[in-house]
Order: structure tokens, then C-alpha cells, then sequence
């Protein structure tokens, strides 16, 4: 009896002995460095954060998580001192990886440090991914994380010139970007189909501009005819609710780009302001979606003091130093035969309309720059010859980005057939009905954004990746959420994962436990 005790003992010794099985962490997107030891970290039922005075944000973000997520109300103390969580700010942490920053829970508590308050935050979102829910108790694997991005432009656009999406569904949206380390919001606000941003001195933009008589509910064609609901449709955002919406941004260290399309894509603004046209109108804004070939007249003098007057409203309410002005799809049809159009060419020996589209860019970012802000375009902007200081946006397809990073230009690729989100997803006989063709997540999270064409150096222009969501065929929340996901976190992870560091079925695997989130949410 006495052997059978000993040998019970022994068992109990050994087994206390053996290293507990790593459970390795399941964070979208992939860290650069994950160093795991055996063991948990045991958080208590309301766990003290320690932070700076200068980490009140994170600190707040991080305790509203902790209630959003596991019901769980942290106590927040700032000035630091003992703490189940601390943040930390310390120049020392990955000083040359801007975003980076340190998630230790190794010694039995939890440290996150960073060398700037974005990468605190960015140390934060995966803490929330990491910590797991056992007998009731949260708790986090023993790990040192080392991380850090892969670009400095990690975008997702949403284009709200087509349906409008009001201001809570962006402030989700930004949400959902902080929680993937996205840090760039395109905001596309302006298009053929309505004006979505309010201009104090020009209100008659979104009186008349920011409406539609109706909308069109079958796939437009040229040779198809267009069937229309009969249902006036609108929105706009004011510009309190802008300023809003940019201030929630910026608590997430979320950048949001505006986008003013011209000179093409401006029919809502003919529609307000028919005299700025190449024939004068009559106009209407836009009721079925493609290409117009009215657009702004290049050749009118009185177009520019109306950009420069919506731009300056716009400068005031986004101050990064970004602004997008488009400059896709201006057909030239209008301008071959406007009389004004064709003196400028001949008065600026412009070779042709492309040049005439050229001089009009060109002048607009002469006027950015002037007010210290700088010009990014769609590729379109390459022809005729791009902007001198202008940052690309190469959507069709990789070409366009491979000029312009081969000519020194900073590019953000985005290219339709990996990233735009508005494409099918699966059988488009299945599917409900949407852009292009076929873009699987599959498809999307093999995307490199580096073209093999690009030496070392000119590889270093390629600044970001965007994922694209133009809403034509998009037009509630729901459905914006339904195309976006999960391809937006395979371009998260395309933007913030080195190549080595990305393997597919592992994404898979990792992707179960944000289908968790998400059901959960």
C-alpha cells in the first residue's frame, strides 16, 4: 500500500513537472514576432491598468474594450505603480518601426510598450485577441509578442457617393479598422450620383446635389436598358458631424483621406451649378451607375475659384496631409468639341485632351501644396503626365503603381481585381448581385503588393496597400459588412504581415477565432 502511494505521488510530481501546452495565439493580423513560454497569465475579475498621463486614450479605449469584450470592468490608474496590465511608453522600444511595439506576459503580468501612443494602441487590439475566457477566469498565454508593420499605408476606402451610410456606420467601420491596425480611411464623398459632404459657401451642393430623382436596380449597360426604382434617394454629412467623425478617428490613430472627385464623376455638382459644364445643361445627378460624359470644363476659367472654394471648406475639416481629387474616368468627349476647351489647348499648346486633364490636375495641386496639403489621384492621373509632387492610387490593375514608383512617386496599391470588395465573392449565380468578376478571399490574401518588376529602391515608393468598397450595388450596412468581410482583414494582414510571415492555411485557422468575434459582436 505504502508503494502504491509512493508510486501515486510521484506521478502527481511528475506531471507537475511537465510544461503545460502552448496555446498559441490566433491574431489577425500576423505578428512579426511571437517568443511563447509555457503558462498562463491570470487576469482578476477587475484587473488595474497602469498608464502615463499621456496613454489616458489608450487606457480608456483598453478599459471600454475590456467591458465590450468579456464584461470585465478594469480599473484605470494613471501614474503607473503595481497593475495587471501596464502600458508604457518608451523611446527605446523598436525605435525605427513607427506603429511598433512590445506585448510582454511573460513575468505573470501584462506590459505593453511602445515608442509612440499608436503603437500602444496597436499592442492593445492584440491583447484583445489573446486573452481567453477558461472557468470563468481571463487569461492570457505566457508570450513575448514583437511587432511592427509592414507598410505605413494600411487603407480601406468606402465610397458614400453612390448610397450613404450616415455617421455611425463610419464610426463601426473605424472601429473595425482599429481593431485590424488599419490606419488610413479613404472617405470617398463626392460623385456623379450624389454629394455627401456640406460646403457653407456653395449649400445648394447638397440642397440639390446630395438628391437623386431615383435608382437604378439592374446591372447598368450601355446596351441594356436600366430598370429604376421611382424612389428619391439622399444624404449628406454636415460638417459637425464630419468633425466628429474625424476626432473619433483620431483616437484610433485612423488618418481619413477625403476624396473630391474632379474633373470627371462632378455631375451632382453640374446639377447644382450647371454653368461650370462644358454645354451648360440642363443636368441631373446621376441616376444609374457607369460613366458620364459630362464633367467639369476644363476650359472655364470660373471651374477653379469653385475647386479651390470647396477645398478650402475641406482643408479645414480633415487635417491630414493628404486630399484625393480623383481624377478617374473624365471622358473627353465634351471637351473635343467645347470651343473653351480647345482654346485652352491651343492657348497652353496642350498635344491633346489627355494634356488638357494634366494642366487641370497639375493646377489643383499647385493650389494643395500651396496650403500645405498633398495631392493623391487614381492611376488615371499618369496620362498626359503626372502632377509633379502627386502620390498614385493604381487601381487598374499593377501598372500604373509601376510607373509611378519607378518615376519616384509614393503609391498605394489597390489594385481592382485583389482588393475592390465590391466584387463577387463566390458563384455569381449565387451571389447577390455585385462588381466584376470573381475576387476570393483566397484570391485577396495572396496579393502582394510589391510588383517583382521594381528594383529594391523603387520598391520603396510602394507606401500601403487599400482595400476598395464602391457601393453601386451595396446599399445598407449589412450589406457593406457582408462584402467586406473577411477580405478586409486578409488586406490587414497583406498591409501589416512581412510576406515570410503569411502562410494561408494558417490565416484559416487563425480566421475561426474572428468568426467567433464577429458572432459574438
Amino acid at each position: 500500500m505504502k508503494s502504491s502511494l509512493l508510486i501515486s505521488l510521484c506521478l502527481v510530481f511528475l506531471c507537475s513537472c511537465q510544461e503545460l501546452p502552448i496555446e498559441e495565439y490566433a491574431v489577425i493580423p500576423q505578428p512579426a514576432e511571437i517568443a511563447y513560454t509555457s503558462g498562463f497569465v491570470k487576469l482578476k475579475s477587475q484587473p488595474v491598468v497602469a498608464y502615463p498621463l499621456e496613454l489616458a486614450n489608450e487606457a480608456q479605449l483598453l478599459q471600454s474594450y475590456l467591458s465590450s469584450d468579456f464584461s470585465v470592468g478594469a480599473v484605470l490608474n494613471e501614474g503607473g505603480g503595481k497593475a495587471d496590465i501596464t502600458l508604457q511608453l518608451d523611446p527605446t522600444v523598436l525605435p525605427d518601426k513607427k506603429e511598433g511595439y512590445v506585448l510582454d506576459a511573460i513575468s505573470g503580468k501584462v506590459m505593453i510598450k511602445a515608442n509612440s501612443p499608436a503603437g500602444i494602441l496597436n499592442g492593445v487590439q492584440t491583447l484583445r485577441q489573446v486573452i481567453k475566457e477558461k472557468d470563468g477566469k481571463l487569461m492570457v498565454q505566457k508570450a513575448i509578442v514583437t511587432d511592427y508593420p509592414a507598410f505605413s499605408w494600411r487603407a480601406f476606402m468606402l465610397d458614400e457617393g453612390r448610397y450613404f451610410k450616415g455617421k455611425e456606420v463610419v464610426k463601426q467601420l473605424l472601429d473595425e479598422m482599429a481593431d485590424l491596425k488599419m490606419n488610413v480611411f479613404h472617405w470617398h464623398l463626392t460623385n456623379d450620383q450624389g454629394w455627401r459632404i456640406e460646403i457653407k459657401k456653395y449649400p445648394k451642393l447638397t440642397e440639390i446635389g446630395s438628391m437623386r430623382k431615383e435608382t437604378i436596380i439592374n446591372r447598368y449597360s450601355a446596351t441594356t436598358p436600366g430598370i429604376y426604382d421611382g424612389t428619391p434617394y439622399g444624404g449628406f454629412y454636415t460638417q459637425e458631424e464630419i468633425k466628429e467623425i474625424v476626432a473619433y478617428a483620431k483616437e484610433r490613430y485612423i488618418t481619413i483621406i477625403p476624396e473630391v472627385d474632379l474633373p470627371g464623376h462632378m455631375l451632382a455638382a453640374l446639377a447644382t451649378y450647371p454653368e461650370l459644364g462644358c454645354t451648360g445643361g440642363p443636368y441631373e445627378v446621376g441616376t444609374r451607375w457607369g460613366i458620364y460624359d459630362d464633367v467639369l470644363c476644363a476650359g472655364n476659367e470660373n471651374i477653379y475659384p469653385f475647386i479651390e472654394d470647396v477645398l478650402q471648406e475641406v482643408f479645414k475639416l480633415f487635417p491630414g496631409e493628404y486630399v484625393h481629387i480623383g481624377g478617374d474616368e473624365c471622358p473627353k468627349t465634351r471637351w473635343k468639341s467645347c470651343p473653351k476647351c480647345q482654346s485652352k489647348i491651343k492657348e497652353l499648346k496642350l498635344k491633346d485632351e489627355h494634356e488638357l486633364q494634366s494642366y487641370v490636375i497639375r493646377r489643383v495641386e499647385k493650389f494643395l501644396n500651396k496650403n500645405g496639403k498633398k495631392l493623391i489621384g487614381w492611376d488615371e492621373i499618369l496620362e498626359g503626365g503626372i502632377a509633379p509632387n502627386a502620390a498614385l492610387m493604381s487601381w487598374r490593375g499593377i501598372a500604373g503603381g509601376i510607373t509611378a514608383a519607378k518615376s519616384g512617386h509614393p503609391v498605394i496599391m489597390t489594385p481592382n481585381i485583389y482588393v475592390s470588395l465590391d466584387h463577387y465573392q463566390a458563384s455569381m449565380e449565387t451571389s447577390p448581385l455585385a462588381n466584376g468578376r470573381i475576387c476570393s478571399l483566397e484570391w485577396t490574401y495572396g496579393y502582394n503588393p510589391i510588383p517583382k518588376e521594381l528594383t529594391k529602391e523603387e520598391a520603396g515608393h510602394i507606401i500601403g496597400v487599400q482595400a476598395n468598397v464602391w457601393t453601386e450595388y451595396i446599399k445598407t450596412p449589412e450589406q457593406v459588412e457582408y462584402m467586406a468581410y473577411p477580405r478586409a482583414n486578409a488586406v490587414a494582414e497583406i498591409g501589416w504581415s512581412s510576406p515570410e510571415h503569411k502562410n494561408w492555411e494558417d490565416y484559416l485557422d487563425r480566421l475561426q477565432y474572428q468568426f467567433k468575434r464577429w458572432q459574438f459582436y
